[in-house]
């Protein structure tokens, strides 16, 4: 499914290339040809304009105003030789009433857009006006339309990833509680029975030390069922002490881990309270202090530190195992994404979920160089 989203971010992207490029491309040619034909239109209104100065025929006359008239798109200022405005057509009348600097900043403007068509005045005294235009609201609608189509697109795909990745991660919601609920039950049967079979055993003095030995897996089967089953339901938080909850998970790892490895917890503060689902919150550091253990391959050390922060609790396990490449510091959360052998990929995934979600923490690769170690950190805010 993942593989499936991605192929959908790829063919949704290229689309919205595809789309953009084509629509830039036949923006671009339209603008241009509306372009040329403005600048046509003005060389017309130009040489009506002349007409009317020389011309005798009432025929002329007449096809030049309407030409002149006819222009109500295109913006013109009408400039003699030495700069001075003395006409201006299709520009904001109310605009140029209320404020005397917007002919010159529209002129300016005009300038810098098209070159300038000139118009002899007076031959004998050899006077020259000079027409400066701008571009239409239709042109600059035009121009700006690949703008706006772009925004569109990009929010279009916007909301359609993000309905897809609301659909992905609901779909693997709905697997996780599923798998959970249904582990929980499955475990539920045997531990049943094997309870049943230890009061059985306890009638006999002489299986005392099995009793004990077999109560402790019983008690841990139970524990791990009591994780599963909390997955999906919102877990109750209680107010305990974070520092003897970290150092009995240590203790019970450093009694299952080689003799060559060495785990130490550092804390400033012999007793810190924090709020926290216990069971779950095992669950996490349990996970973090094994794959630190799979990280090292029976040698090394693990140093799990603990700070008292004014707002926050921060829990750092280091390890000087194999390190992992800054490319998979985001990775290594991804369900699935495992470099071991026999890995599902599920505990890093899952540890994630209990801390952000259940405990509204975070919990991410702090650092980590290859052959030398990594350092997850948890926190937890107050």
């Amino acid at each position: 499914m993942f593989k499936q989203f991605i192929g959908w971010k790829f063919v949704l992207a290229s689309i919205a290339v595809l789309i953009i490029v084509t629509t830039i491309w036949f923006v671009s040619n339209l603008s241009r040809n509306i372009q040329e034909e403005e600048r046509k239109k003005v060389a017309t209104w130009v040489e009506a304009n002349r007409e009317l100065l020389r011309s005798d025929s009432d025929v002329n006359i007449n096809l030049a105003v309407d030409i002149v008239t006819n222009n109500t798109t295109i913006p013109l200022i009408l400039t003699d030789e030495a700069g001075k405005i003395l006409d201006s057509r299709n520009l904001d009348s109310m605009r140029i009433t209320q404020n005397p600097n917007y002919l010159p900043e529209q002129l300016k403007a005009f300038k810098k857009q098209h070159p300038p068509f000139i118009m002899e005045v007076d031959a004998r005294h050899k006077l020259y006006n000079y027409i400066y235009y701008g571009d239409s609201l239709i042109l600059m609608q035009v121009r700006y339309y690949p703008y706006v189509q772009l925004l569109v697109v990009t929010l279009f795909i916007g909301i359609v990833l993000f309905a897809l990745s609301s659909t992905n991660r609901a779909t693997q919601n709905q697997v996780w509680v599923g798998l959970a609920k249904e582990t929980a039950h499955q475990l539920g049967t045997p531990l049943s029975s094997m309870e049943a079979w230890l009061e059985i055993l306890k009638e006999n003095d002489a299986n005392r030390l099995l009793v004990a030995e077999l109560s402790k897996d019983v008690d841990r089967l139970k524990l791990i069922t009591d994780r599963f089953s909390k997955i999906g339901s919102v877990p109750k938080l209680e107010e305990k002490d974070i520092v003897e909850q970290i150092e009995n998970m240590t203790n019970y790892i450093r009694k299952r881990a080689p003799q060559k490895v060495q785990l130490t917890v550092h804390s400033k503060e012999t007793e810190l309270p924090a709020m926290f689902s216990p069971p779950l919150f095992d669950w996490v550091v349990e996970n973090l202090l094994k794959n630190a253990l799979d990280a090292m391959e029976g040698k090394g050390k693990i140093d799990l530190t603990i700070e008292n922060h004014p707002t926050f609790i921060t829990i750092d396990i280091a390890d000087t195992g194999k390190g992992i490449s800054k490319m998979n510091f985001e990775k290594v959360f991804k369900p699935g994404f495992s470099t071991k052998k026999r890995g599902w990929g599920l505990g890093l995934s899952l540890a994630k979920r209990i801390i952000e979600e259940y405990h509204r923490g975070r919990l991410y690769v702090k650092s980590s160089d290859i052959n030398k170690g990594t350092t997850f950190r948890i926190l937890l805010r107050k």
